[in-house]
């Protein structure tokens, strides 16, 4: 299936290459949005991680060490999930707690710019993802992406949902085996005091 898509692809760039100058300054752009139950500093943590993109649907793996959080001028590599294609991304812009914009370089003759921006609202927290596609590939290149986009931003919402329940979950301890040992001892106790109340009566 990947060699059938790698030829596929290999013909529709030969083709778009007879009649570059039809292409040369095509642009597309397009943004979407979600709400989450999730505050914005969970959302953050989550999209600014750049070593964890197993809830994009987009990407599938990068070269980022654990834990590394986004920084102006950091530059690594991510895998796609559909092709076996390396992409180098360009962290160029950071607003902590609110905006997130990379570029990517997949091949020559394309370019894509990503921001992600997060919002406090009344309603939940508002997190947006707009893409932009500049080069004579960016039509072929929008018409394999453009599905999995549009579920860029849901995903992020409901990631960092589960990461909000997760860490809400781990925040509530049992109680300790000293404290169990202690309450299992009470009924003894109280039996015991009454023994002694009723024998100082008598």
């Amino acid at each position: 299936m990947n060699c059938f898509c790698l030829k596929w692809m290999r013909g529709c760039v030969q083709a778009i290459a007879r009649q570059p100058h039809t292409y040369v300054k095509r642009s597309l752009a397009s943004s979407y949005q979600a709400v989450s139950s999730a505050s914005a500093d969970v959302l953050w943590q989550v999209v600014a991680n750049l070593a964890d993109v197993s809830w994009h649907p987009l990407l599938g793996s990068t070269n980022a060490p654990n834990g590394l959080m986004a920084k102006p001028g950091l530059i690594y590599k991510a895998f796609t999930r559909r092709f076996p294609l390396p992409i180098r991304i360009f962290v160029e812009r950071v607003d902590h707690h609110e905006l997130l914009s990379v570029r990517l370089y997949v091949l020559p003759g394309l370019e894509e710019r990503v921001t992600y921006q997060i919002e406090s609202t009344l309603c939940g927290t508002r997190v947006s993802y707009s893409v932009t596609l500049r080069g004579w590939l960016s039509p072929l290149a929008w018409s394999l992406i453009r599905p999995h986009a549009a579920k860029v931003a849901s995903a992020l919402a409901r990631a960092a949902e589960q990461t909000a329940r997760q860490a809400l979950v781990g925040s509530r301890q049992p109680a300790s085996r000293p404290t169990q040992d202690l309450l299992s001892c009470l009924p003894l106790a109280v039996i015991a005091l009454g023994e002694i109340c009723r024998a100082s009566l008598t």
